[in-house]
């Protein structure tokens, strides 16, 4: 799948959860569809995890 017919997937099922379930269910569907893309690109090792969070914390530059 290209990232093109990847990204219009992602959009059409937040445009359907949009008009079915209002702007928090937009939101609530978004955040869930990030957490999901954070596991799965931790799941084929391209994300190192451990590393963002240090990051996240100021334990190291993400530079």
């Amino acid at each position: 799948m290209t990232p093109t017919v990847a990204g219009m997937a992602v959009g059409a099922v937040l445009a359907v959860v949009a008009l079915a379930f209002g702007l928090w269910g937009f939101l609530l569907a978004a955040l869930f569809m990030g957490i999901g893309a954070v596991l799965g690109r931790t799941a084929e090792r391209r994300l190192d995890l451990g590393g963002v969070l240090d990051a996240l914390r100021g334990k190291r530059s993400s530079v």
